[in-house]
Formats: C-alpha cells, sequence, structure tokens
C-alpha cells in the first residue's frame, strides 16, 4: 500500500458526529448545511460519518446537507460497518452498507471502514466474514478505498495489518495527549501502520474537545507560544503534521468551530521543531491532570440497561477535578441526568467497557461519580 490516495486531499476532514442542533434537540440540518458550503468553499472534500452515528440520522443529514446540494465529484465520502452494535447475524451486518447507501444517496463510498475494531469485537468481523464482504464492494467499484477504524493495543493492531495487508488506509485516534498515553498508544500504533506502508486518518485530534479547551496550566503555555493560535488548532495541527496523514477529522458542532479550524489548516503548514518543544512541554504538564478521559463518544450509552448518561456524569466530574464548578455541581449533575439513570443506578454489567473505545474502567468511575 502507498500513500498516492492521501497526497492532493485537504488536510482537514469535516466528522459529521457531533453535528449542531436545532431548539427541539434534533440535527440541525440548515446549520450544517452552512458549515458543509463553507467548508468545500475553502478546499475541503473529505467527509465522514458512520452508520451508528445519531442512530442513522447522520447518514440522513449528510444526504440532506452534501450528497444532494453538491456534485458527487466535488466532495469525498466515508462511512462505516459496525459489525459489533445495530445487527445480530451476518445478514444484518451487511445490510449495514446498503442501508448506508440508501441513507446517504451517495452511489459509492470513496472510504469505508469497518468500525472501532477492538479486542471486544473483532472477531465478529471475521464471522459474518465482513472483510470479504468489503473487497467485494470494492470490486463492484462500491467501495474506493476500503479499511478499518481501530481503538485498541499495538499488538492487535499488527495481527490485523498482518492477516488483512490489502486495507487502503486505517483510521486511528492521534492526538498529543495520547500520543504516549499507554491505554491508547497512538505513537506505537501509528509506527506500526506506517511500518506496513498504510495510510492513516486521524480521529479524535481534539479528544472529545477536551483540547479545545485544556486545563489552565496547558492554555497558558499555548497562549504564550502563539496568542494568535487556538488551542484546538495546535491539536490538529500536531496530527496532520504526521507523515502519511490523509486527513485529520474534526467533530465541528457550529461555524465558529469550522472558522477556527479552517483558520490553521486552509493554508496548512506543519509543526516546526520550536512548535513541537511546545506540545513536548504541554504534554508533560498534561501528564499530572488527573480528570477522566472520556471523549463523549457515547459508544458507551445505546446498549446501558439503565440508561446512565455515562459521558455527561463524567464532564461534571471533569470540571469538579479542575475546579471548574465550584458551588454549582449538583445543579449541574442534575441537568446532566435528567431523564436518565444516574451514577448509582449501575448495575456493573459492563457492557459499557466493552464498547468503551478509550477503554476506561467506567464502572470503578462512576462509584467515584455518586452523587
Amino acid at each position: 500500500m502507498s500513500d498516492w490516495f492521501g497526497k492532493d486531499v485537504f488536510k482537514l476532514g469535516f466528522g459529521l458526529m457531533r453535528l449542531p442542533k436545532d431548539a427541539n434537540g434534533k440535527n440541525d440540518t440548515k446549520a450544517v448545511s452552512e458549515m458543509v458550503d463553507a467548508f468545500l468553499e475553502a478546499g475541503g472534500t473529505y467527509f465522514d460519518t458512520a452508520y451508528i452515528y445519531d442512530g442513522g440520522d447522520s447518514e440522513r443529514v449528510t444526504k440532506d446537507a452534501l450528497v444532494d446540494r453538491h456534485p458527487r465529484d466535488s466532495f469525498t465520502l466515508c462511512t462505516k460497518l459496525c459489525a459489533w452494535a445495530k445487527c445480530h447475524d451476518e445478514q444484518s451486518a451487511k445490510q449495514q452498507f446498503y442501508t448506508s447507501l440508501e441513507r446517504t444517496g451517495a452511489g459509492y463510498f470513496d472510504y469505508y471502514l469497518l468500525h472501532s475494531l477492538q479486542r471486544s469485537n473483532y472477531r465478529k468481523y471475521d464471522e459474518y466474514h465482513i472483510w470479504d464482504f468489503a473487497r467485494e464492494q470494492k470490486e463492484k467499484g462500491l467501495i474506493k478505498n476500503y479499511g478499518f477504524s481501530f481503538h485498541d493495543d499495538p499488538e492487535l493492531l499488527e495481527e490485523l495489518l498482518t492477516d488483512h495487508p490489502d486495507v487502503d488506509f486505517i483510521q486511528l485516534q492521534i492526538n498529543y495527549a495520547d500520543w504516549n498515553n499507554p491505554d491508547v498508544a497512538s505513537a506505537e500504533c501509528y509506527r506500526i501502520a506506517r511500518s506496513h506502508g498504510v495510510s492513516v486518518t486521524v480521529m479524535e485530534p481534539v479528544k472529545g474537545g477536551a483540547l479545545a479547551k485544556p486545563p489552565k496550566n496547558v492554555r497558558k503555555l499555548l497562549e504564550e507560544a502563539a496568542p494568535d493560535m487556538s488551542p484546538a488548532s495546535w491539536a490538529i495541527r500536531f496530527a496532520a503534521s504526521l507523515e502519511g496523514v490523509i486527513t485529520v477529522l474534526s467533530g465541528m458542532s457550529d461555524m465558529a468551530q469550522m472558522r477556527d479550524n479552517l483558520s490553521c489548516m486552509r493554508d496548512f503548514r506543519p509543526l516546526d521543531e520550536k512548535e513541537q518543544a511546545v506540545i513536548r512541554a504541554v504534554q508533560a504538564e498534561l501528564v499530572k491532570d488527573n480528570s477522566i478521559k472520556c471523549t463523549a463518544c457515547h459508544y458507551c450509552t445505546p446498549g446501558c440497561p439503565m440508561d446512565i448518561a455515562i459521558p455527561e456524569i463524567f464532564a461534571v466530574r471533569n470540571r469538579e477535578l479542575r475546579k471548574e464548578s465550584v458551588g454549582k455541581s449538583g445543579e449541574a449533575y442534575a441537568i446532566a441526568t435528567a431523564g436518565k439513570g444516574q451514577a448509582s443506578d449501575c448495575i456493573e454489567c459492563g457492557q459499557c467497557e466493552d464498547a468503551c473505545p478509550q477503554r476506561l474502567p467506567i464502572i470503578s468511575l462512576l462509584k467515584d461519580c455518586r452523587s
């Protein structure tokens, strides 16, 4: 596998996962359309969605905001098949592909991923013959490039790339906070991908928004080094500076985030050595941060039998740990859990920990969050 198809791709990708909401809490198609237009006008081309995002509504919005409004050759589209959720057998797993084609109206997918492979689920893709299925769709021209997104240890990644040397690309969680984090092992996973000659798309470059609003000591270092550059810009440029990266996905939720990301990526410049030194200093500071490393992906919540608002509870706890909500945590907790299960409702079934891409000890963390 070479890097040929990634060389000319705009280094910022539009992740259609954390979309703007309307007054009723639904995805705001009008706002997304405006963001799509701004992204394309700036030179962006890569859009990323998934069968399971927002229960399928992300793919619907992709059709309404992007596919139906712009020429098909003006953008590239990636979606994903999730063999460990929303299906119960081989037929229903494969049906996700056809449903995604119908929802998006895209006709074909430029990039297609087997979704979120990790030790708790990767055998499902073998059991349901999804690897062969993806290759068949590629032979038919319905998929241009196929691969997998990955959330686990380097040893498993080595095994998967050895067993499937024909993958065109993979998607990895890469950000400066997780670069040397042993639970994520971004650096080692990236090294393994490159040793196999596989190109990479980057997810979670801002770690679910955590690096857009980093701890005060980190923000101070970044602002002193470049007062006009946002913390999110530092994070995205770090990932985009790596060799073999096709594009860096940002789940942008409003036009302000879009403008901020485009400001540093429209005329992309890799981090220089002085800026890399700043990042190393920031990484040293983050080691002191004891907050919960949740990215609010919500993979843990759909199967929770108690309907616990896990990411929202963790967000409240993190504000407490960082002393950002003194005297208001009880109120914030009540808002976060309104109409949902509370931390004390956890029955310790463990499904959330199996689904968590960050491999967090969610059961234990919820015990610490009980009000």
